[in-house]
């Protein structure tokens, strides 16, 4: 073999051997682990991505529920919408590649209007975005004057444009407390509305929640039988969950959150067997991560950020489709911008 063949495939080696020692441990949607095969497979990919990243000074943003050999292989920042919201409004590099859902890549060009950003999903989408236009925003801020709208992050530029504040999953709660008005509109997560009154009022800050909207595909199946189930089973497990769940849910769980809440609470708990009502990739990496604890379900897939892969992220570096080009008019950048500097001056 060529002496350039021979380094090729030490590198080949050395990186598929880096996967599997990453994910190993973690499980496929057939319930099975990643095995030395298939992460010798990836490595190819992964190899020329990286490759390709540095030529194109290009940076890759995956969320927590794409595939973990995106996730590991060639993310240069993984979590949760806020958090790669702020790794979005903080890059210097050219080329944003953000592996995730439509929503989330509108988001990095709203922060960085001057960059290229590529979605390898191309428009892939959710089923929050797709609840509620800018329309019916309107409509709703016409027939509550002076009332504040949050739109949480899952939701589309449009709305984002016509809402005064933008809000995750792990700052809603806070900032909506903090609001002087005793009424605000939420959109477009109805359950998450639920929780959100539920929690004002246990806060002593109560609040009348004006919601439309719809819900999670992944959360909103979640009933309390699973989780008087999985306490049926293993006693003494620790029960997490995300507040687009039902209220049932998030009542009969021991703790509520974001996903870097879960994993936060995760990291610092002492407990070793975990109950996690949320998406795959999220368990995916706590598997990758803490591989002391265990974790078990049932656990939901989002056919939506599943459409990422190491084959079209690769396309995007090279050659996009203009579907996987995000382009916003800049007057809808401005306004929606606003919405995002407000939740990020009202989280500190």
């Amino acid at each position: 073999m060529h002496l350039a063949g021979v380094a090729q495939q030490a590198l080949l080696d050395q990186e598929a051997h880096r996967l599997y020692g990453l994910l190993g441990s973690v499980s496929r949607q057939d319930g099975t682990k990643w095995t030395a095969e298939q992460c010798w497979q990836a490595a190819p990919l992964v190899l020329r991505i990286n490759q390709l990243k540095k030529e194109k000074n290009a940076v890759i943003l995956a969320h927590s529920y794409t595939t973990p050999d995106l996730v590991y292989g060639v993310a240069d920042f993984s979590g949760d919408s806020y958090a790669l919201s702020r790794k979005a409004a903080e890059t210097s590099a050219d080329t944003i590649i953000f592996a995730g859902v439509w929503f989330m890549a509108e988001t990095a060009k709203i922060l960085n209007p001057s960059k290229r950003v590529i979605i390898p999903a191309g428009r892939a989408g959710c089923t929050l975005a797709d609840a509620i236009t800018q329309e019916e925003v309107c409509a709703l801020k016409a027939g509550h004057p002076g009332v504040p709208v949050l739109c949480y992050v899952n939701s589309t530029a449009d709305v984002k444009a016509v809402s005064d504040i933008c809000v995750t999953s792990g700052n809603v709660f806070d900032i909506a407390a903090k609001l002087p008005q005793k009424e605000l509109i939420f959109v477009p997560d109805l359950l998450m509305a639920r929780n959100l009154e539920i929690e004002l009022q246990r806060r002593g800050t109560p609040k009348k929640v004006i919601a439309a909207g719809g819900s999670c595909c992944v959360h909103d199946k979640y009933k309390p039988e699973n989780v008087a189930a999985l306490r049926r089973q293993y006693p003494g497990i620790k029960v997490l969950v995300h507040p687009e769940c039902h209220p049932e849910v998030c009542a009969a769980a021991d703790y509520v959150g974001s996903t870097q809440g879960m994993t936060e609470y995760v990291a610092k708990s002492d407990g070793k067997l975990f109950g996690l009502l949320t998406e795959q990739g999220l368990v995916n990496r706590l598997e990758a991560e803490y591989k002391d604890k265990k974790f078990v379900g049932p656990f939901g897939i989002c056919s939506y950020m599943k459409l990422n892969t190491l084959t079209n992220t690769m396309k995007a570096l090279l050659n996009p489709s203009p579907d996987q080009v995000v382009e916003l008019a800049p007057d809808v950048i401005e306004r929606a911008r606003k919405s995002l500097e407000n939740m990020f001056e009202m989280s500190r």
